[in-house]
């Protein structure tokens, strides 16, 4: 091996040298490539750090900003759930996808896998993500078009834990002011169904989260939904067994079945609904008569067919041991809340409904001749084809008098008149009357629909000038909000919705805006605003009195989209605002959203809430939140 001379040995460290500078070169020079700091380089994040620009509508003047009462100073399923909420995977494989078709009704399997294929009116099967496809901003890390850059906003520090109602209540079904075991085991009396009335917890409320079934699902979309329904979103079987001779529900694979029966119509409801409009013609379904109340609703399939004669109905029962029976007609999409005739008044305005339908409801003869009805103006209870009623059936059909003076020419003053010293009890929490109400004199029957839709002509509490101007303003906004706003704006799947609920609803200009919308709409007047409900009753459309800071007397899972306008400021001067996302989150359907419409204050107190129950947010135009509610139960 040959020795370096001495030349050799002086010009190493040279070399040495050299090769370190060329490397330490190299990798300035590639750290100067990828890293360069120009606006070009970061032309990606800077467009994902950047809100769309949009033209925002002009400030509202401030009689238009709150058109509602102002406060106070699916197709395609997404994954099944597992047992504690969690979701079983992505997507179904061909096998399952194959087992489900073939456990399908036949005359309804190719309906199905046509609407999971295509989706209802042609829209997406996909829930769209809160993201900037309609001109919101996406939630995360990127800043909404509310020029605040409030999607910065960290979630609240909330230690959220799942509902344990205890013994003898479901916890996927929990509903506080009717589970509440520790006030009904404490009633001195339950005769006349005390029992299945509202107790609700004291302070502090409940802020705890309702878990999800296993296997839930979103729901089967409407129309199909009115004849069937996933059973694992609704896992229970006894009216199946319990009612199976009278054709309510029937159980078919991972489905329950609806056929259309019902206790008083076996035959078939279309068949009960032709008979009454023949043995009462003037009844004129859809256009003379528009609401109805049915008492004792069973599953709502008297409802649910009336839909396609255009008529809305009210149905209602209580939860009692026909397990869930207003959860199927929720589940279904059709109008429904639980409530029952016992000590105290229901929560409907007087001369609320144009039709009350009553068959086999179980309703105690007093409380019928007491005011409860008062409002209505036709009157059906228990009818039957006269080829089916029992010798110890009662049927009858009748007509509420147009004034006073029937009642007044009676032979016997049972039950009295209610004298003007009693005056009117706004029914909340209010007891039954023992007399009855005077009528209100009225010009006329209802226009007919859908005039009556915009009309603003009858007796209300506040009937003045500026409420005429107030029901206008509100009708104007909300059609345009609706139109350019929510359907553009919203990052809401409208083809995927079938139950709303409008929680400060005002006179009913939102569910109004919608009314052509294969929806329907559960209008809530506060209690504490505006007694705006009669003003709503008299478009045509449904509604009850509540008080957000309560739990409403609905099953969990039970809506596809909540909106609040302007209403959470006053509400959360009475309770917590934690109370009121945790009865949001009961009410809302996992996969659904909720908006909120309020000030710039309110959304920023309300959204780090949502983002502590893992909803994706974005607030659009400045006012309005839009939230979507995911899966995530807490531990899961």
């Amino acid at each position: 091996m040959a020795v370096p001379t001495s030349d050799q040995r002086k010009r190493r460290p040279f070399l040495l040298s050299l090769s370190l500078f060329l490397l330490v070169s190299a990798l300035l020079a590639l750290a100067f490539l990828f890293l360069d700091p120009s606006a070009q380089s970061f032309s990606v994040l800077s467009s994902r750090l950047t809100a769309p620009t949009t033209t925002l509508a002009p400030p509202a003047a401030p009689g238009e900003r709150n058109p509602t009462p102002i406060p106070a100073p699916g197709d395609t399923p997404p994954p099944a759930v597992v047992a504690g909420g969690a979701e079983a995977g992505e997507s179904a494989d061909a096998t399952e996808k194959a087992e489900e078709t073939a456990s399908r009704p036949d005359d309804t399997a190719a309906a199905v896998n046509a609407d999971a294929a295509a989706g209802e009116g042609g829209g997406s099967s996909e829930s769209p993500r809160l993201d900037a496809d309609k001109g919101a901003a996406a939630t995360e890390g990127v800043a909404d078009d509310d020029g605040g850059g409030g999607g910065d906003e960290p979630a609240a520090k909330v230690r959220w834990e799942t509902c344990r109602p205890g013994r003898g209540v479901s916890a996927a079904d929990y509903i506080p002011c009717l589970d509440n075991m520790r006030a009904i085991k404490a009633l001195r009396s339950r005769r006349h169904m005390e029992h299945r009335e509202r107790h609700c917890p004291v302070a502090p409320r409940s802020r705890c989260l309702v878990r999800v079934p296993s296997g839930y699902r979103s729901p089967v979309p409407w129309p199909r939904s009115r004849d069937m329904i996933w059973y694992n979103n609704v896992p229970h079987p006894k009216l199946v067994e319990y009612k199976k001779d009278q054709n309510w529900v029937t159980k078919s694979g991972d489905y329950l079945v609806f056929p259309g029966g019902g206790t008083q119509f076996k035959t078939g409801v279309t068949r009960y609904i032709q008979f009454i409009e023949q043995i009462m013609p003037t009844i004129q379904w859809g256009t003379h008569t528009k609401t109805v109340l049915d008492v004792g609703c069973g599953v709502a399939s008297f409802g649910g067919y009336l839909l396609d004669r255009n008529v809305i109905t009210m149905s209602f029962a209580p939860k009692d041991e026909h397990e869930a029976q207003i959860q199927f007609a929720l589940e279904r999409g059709i109008p429904a809340f639980l409530a029952v005739i016992g000590t105290q008044k229901l929560p409907f305005p007087d001369e609320a409904f144009d039709v009350v339908h009553c068959a086999r409801c179980r309703v105690e003869n007093h409380c019928w001749s007491l005011t409860e009805f008062s409002g209505l103006e036709d009157i059906t209870f228990g009818l039957q084809p006269l080829s089916t009623v029992k010798k110890k059936e009662i049927k009858m059909t009748g007509m509420k008098p147009a004034s006073n003076s029937c009642y007044l020419e009676r032979r016997t003053n049972e039950p009295p008149m209610c004298s003007k010293k009693d005056g009117p009890r706004f029914p909340w929490y209010a007891p039954l009357d023992t007399c009855i109400s005077s009528s209100i004199e009225k010009s006329s029957w209802p226009l007919p629909w859908p005039e009556r839709l915009n009309a603003r002509y009858l007796n209300v509490p506040d009937d003045s000038s500026s409420t005429d101007e107030k029901f206008d303003v509100d009708t104007k906004y909300w059609k345009h909000a609706i139109s350019e706003i929510y359907y553009n704006d919203f990052p809401v799947n409208w083809s995927s919705t079938r139950n709303v609920m409008d929680m400060n609803a005002g006179y009913g200009g939102f569910a109004a805006a919608l009314v052509d919308k294969p929806l329907w709409v559960m209008n809530v007047v506060p209690v504490g605003q505006p007694d705006t409900l009669p003003v709503i009753f008299n478009r045509g459309l449904i509604g009850v009195y509540h008080d957000w800071c309560e739990s409403f007397n609905t099953y969990p899972r039970t809506y596809d989209l909540l909106h609040m306008s302007y209403l959470l400021g006053s509400l959360t001067n009475r309770c917590d605002i934690m109370e009121v996302a945790a009865e949001i989150d009961r009410i809302l359907r996992p996969d659904r959203w909720f908006v909120l419409r309020d000030t710039t204050e309110m959304i920023k107190k309300m959204r780090p809430v949502l983002k502590s129950l893992h909803y994706e947010t974005v607030v659009v135009k400045q006012q309005f939140l839009v939230a979507k509610k995911g899966f995530w139960r807490p531990g899961k």
